[in-house]
């Protein structure tokens, strides 16, 4: 799978629907265990990530901009993370209930330290430096 934008995001976003906001939510980044979670276009919820896919939840994600179409934060950091061995790092709105935190995007191509060996240290995934940061739309 190639990095995607969740196309029900995208929907809610022209809807505005309520938690789609990248500017007004809380925006966080989710390791993601590729062998226990298959990305599929019509999951709208963190409710569709199996919990044992969910390796680790960033804290809200500072420096959140968007211009030009393209979604720009602070690098995430994850700490003391344990798991098994990951290769996405999924965006998303958390709302604190996985049945309302949107999925945003889908990240397994092009990020440093993708994919990731948990073993209980801190991991940070850095946004790519070049025009497309964490997402271009």
């Amino acid at each position: 799978m190639a990095n995607a934008i969740y196309p029900k995001w995208k929907q809610a976003v022209m809807g505005h629907a309520a938690n789609s906001s990248l500017l007004g939510g809380n925006l966080k980044a989710m390791i993601v265990d590729a062998d226990a979670y298959v990305y599929s276009a019509a999951h709208e919820f963190l409710s569709s990530v199996p919990v044992g896919a969910r390796i680790s939840i960033s804290a809200v994600m500072g420096g959140v901009s968007v211009a030009d179409g393209v979604l720009d934060a602070n690098d995430a950091l994850f700490t003391a993370v344990v798991g098994p061995v990951s290769e996405v790092v999924a965006i998303i709105l958390d709302t604190g209930d996985p049945a309302t935190t949107r999925l945003v995007a889908y990240l397994d191509t092009g990020y440093t330290n993708l994919p990731v060996t948990p073993v209980g240290g801190n991991i940070q995934i850095v946004w790519d430096d070049g025009a497309n940061k964490i997402f271009k739309l």
